[in-house]
Formats: structure tokens, C-alpha cells, sequence
């Protein structure tokens, strides 16, 4: 009989469980009932703020250039330390070197680094560009500047920041809205790689990718001729340094490797990357998503305004309890 007795005060325990959940879901909905009209004028505050936000942004574009790895033409130091790296070690020359960087992603960590592009923004001085654009004017394809960051006709500088900043932007400063605006992706089974940039105009947008990958290319290019003309020095150095016909038959051969490095560099303009697809002007924009914009500010204003009239609803509702307690 008490097992009987048991299951029936813990089936009527679990009825009044459900029961009292079943009243709290009600009485919830019963509060966003009553405070409807708050909920609704909060959430059209919301949109129509959002609405506004969304029309105010400007008018975001991006170019794009596809590219693909260049073949690796010129000679590899790999056969000749296999075959003449004991030779070459009695001269004081080490073939076996570690393992070859890729050159593709050697590339992209060059474009993403701070070097690279404070190096490029005062190139092709574009801080202006960068830091201060506000508006594109599309009848003229003229940039409108933020008259309080940039004075356009004396090309001065009108910022008011604390230190150490200064008026003039920093490459620090540079660096970090220049890598916002860069896009760079990788594909691991083709290789191919994407560069693009986002900007209020079009033709920036293309023209900087277009400087990017001509100036990669050109970085690229440098290090390998500046690189092989040192071995070539050296080289030569160990050459008149030793009389052993086998050993100066292979100093002769990594100089020769070396001359072709340069060779191909100099005849080769697109050195690193090959372009595909190059960059256009953009004819439609990427951004900003006004629809997106005013959904997500439409949405956040009616969860805020419910959770205001329920805030609201279980203070004052604590409040009563707490007056109608009886006092010591």
C-alpha cells in the first residue's frame, strides 16, 4: 500500500509541476499582452533607427584579381647537394640546407605585413584615401574627404587627437585600416589565391589591387636577385680560394644556378603570381546589407522591449509580495 501511496503523491507532484509552469507561461505571455503597446512603440523606435543607420552608411565596393602560383623555372640547389654536397663541404660550402619555403604563401605573408603596406601606402600615397575618405561621388569619381580629419586643397591634415597620435596618421594607424579593407584567400587544392580590397569607390578598389600584385610581384623579385647575387659573391670568393678541380667544378655550378635565378627575374615580369583574372571596376556594391541592417535592429528592439515590460512586471510584482509580508 505505501508503494501505491508513493507513486500517487509523485504523479499529482509532477501534475502540479506541469500545472504551475503551464500558469508561469501563461502569466508571461499574459505581461507581453498587456504591454504590447510599449513593445510596439520601442520596436518601431528601433526600426525606424536602423532604417535610418542603414541609409546613412555609404556605398562599399570590391575589386578582386584571381592568380595563380608561377611555375618555379629557375635551377634547384636540391640534385646538386645529393650529388657534390661532400665536395662542397671541404670548401666550406653547406648545400644541405633545410627545407624550401613555399614562395605562394611566402608571398601572402609579405602582403600582410606591416612592412609591406606602409611600404605600399607611401608609394602610392594613399593615406588620404585611406583614413579620411567619407563619400564617393560617382558623377565626377571624386573622393568627398572628412573636412575635420583632411583638408583636401592645402593637403593638411586636421585631426584632434591625444598623444603620442598626431594629426597625420601613423603607419601604425595606417596598417590597421589597411588590413580591414584587404582580403586575401588561399585555395589548398588548386593554389589559386584571391586579392581584394573594399573601398566607398570602385576605381580605388580596383587600382589598388592591381598596384598590390604588380608590387608583390616586385618584392619577390628583388629578394631572389639580391639573394643569389650574395651567394654570387661568395661564391666567387670560394672559388679563388681553393685549386681542387672537382670542388671548383661545383662552386661553378651553384653560380651558374644562381645566374639563371637572376635571368628568370629580370625577363619576368609577373614573377610570383600569374594573373588570371584581373581586377575590374566593380559595377555593383558589396555592402553595407541595409536589409540585414534594419532586420537585426527591428529584432533587437522588440527582444529589448520585452525584456523591459518583463523586468518591469516581475520588480513591481516582487515589490507587493514584499509590502504584503507581515512585519516583526
Amino acid at each position: 500500500m505505501s508503494i501505491e501511496m508513493n507513486r500517487y503523491i509523485q504523479e499529482q507532484g509532477f501534475n502540479q509541476a506541469a500545472t504551475a509552469d503551464e500558469i508561469d507561461l501563461r502569466e508571461l505571455f499574459s505581461v507581453i499582452w498587456q504591454g504590447k503597446w510599449l513593445i510596439i512603440a520601442i520596436t518601431t523606435v528601433f526600426a525606424i533607427g536602423s532604417v535610418i543607420f542603414a541609409l546613412m552608411q555609404a556605398d562599399i565596393y570590391q575589386s578582386e584579381a584571381l592568380l595563380a602560383p608561377a611555375s618555379e623555372q629557375q635551377g634547384s640547389m636540391g640534385g646538386l647537394a645529393d650529388k657534390f654536397g661532400g665536395l662542397a663541404s671541404l670548401a666550406g660550402v653547406n648545400l644541405a640546407g633545410g627545407g624550401e619555403v613555399d614562395k605562394t604563401q611566402m608571398a601572402i605573408a609579405i602582403m600582410e605585413s606591416r612592412q609591406f603596406a606602409s611600404n605600399f601606402i607611401q608609394k602610392h600615397d594613399i593615406l588620404p584615401d585611406l583614413m579620411a575618405a567619407e563619400q564617393w561621388n560617382m558623377s565626377d569619381n571624386t573622393i568627398i574627404y572628412n573636412s575635420n580629419i583632411y583638408d583636401k586643397s592645402n593637403k593638411k591634415w586636421l585631426r584632434q587627437v591625444k598623444p603620442p597620435f598626431k594629426s597625420q596618421p601613423s603607419m601604425q594607424e595606417a596598417y590597421k585600416e589597411f588590413k580591414k579593407i584587404l582580403v586575401i584567400n588561399s585555395e589548398k587544392d588548386t593554389g589559386m589565391v584571391t586579392v581584394a580590397i573594399e573601398h566607398l569607390s570602385p576605381v580605388i578598389a580596383q587600382r589598388w589591387v592591381t598596384w598590390l600584385v604588380e608590387d608583390i610581384n616586385q618584392v619577390m623579385k628583388e629578394r631572389d636577385v639580391n639573394e643569389a647575387n650574395r651567394s654570387i659573391e661568395f661564391l666567387t670568393k670560394q672559388v679563388a680560394l681553393t685549386h681542387v678541380a672537382d670542388i671548383r667544378s661545383v662552386l661553378y655550378k651553384l653560380i651558374e644556378e644562381q645566374a639563371k635565378t637572376i635571368m628568370f627575374a629580370e625577363v619576368r615580369d609577373e614573377y610570383t603570381f600569374k594573373t588570371i583574372d584581373p581586377a575590374l571596376v566593380p559595377e555593383q556594391k558589396s555592402g553595407p546589407k541595409r536589409a540585414l541592417i534594419c532586420v537585426l535592429g527591428t529584432m533587437l528592439g522588440g527582444m529589448l522591449a520585452s525584456m523591459i515590460v518583463l523586468i518591469r512586471y516581475f520588480v513591481r510584482k516582487e515589490n507587493d509580495t514584499i509590502s504584503l509580508e507581515p512585519k516583526i
